[in-house]
């Protein structure tokens, strides 16, 4: 969802909220969108679907076996992105390159 001024909104308390101006909308769990062929079709949106992605990896501080994840160009952009874990159960953050 994007905001008046233009930036993405982000869920946060049962609301969408802009982190630029502060803006903030009620949370409409079912969105309606038109696709190519004019047809009106209804997503359900969850709670999940605005989390991060997820995946199996060793977490060193509480040996969790799952971590959601980011990739972000760190460095030059020859060089490969870095890879930003955190683990699903105690919050530790670690980064790959």
């Amino acid at each position: 969802m994007f905001c008046s001024c233009g930036s993405m909104m982000f869920p946060k308390d049962g609301q969408y909220v802009c982190n630029k101006c502060g803006e903030t909308r009620s949370v409409d769990k079912t969105q309606h969108f038109t696709t190519d062929s004019n047809v009106k079709e209804t997503m359900i949106i969850s709670e999940t679907s605005a989390t991060l992605p997820k995946t199996k990896i060793l977490c060193s501080e509480c040996g969790n076996r799952e971590a959601y994840f980011v990739l972000r160009q760190t460095r030059a952009a020859d060089e490969p992105e870095t890879r930003i874990y955190r683990c699903c159960k105690c919050n530790h953050s670690w980064r790959e390159y």
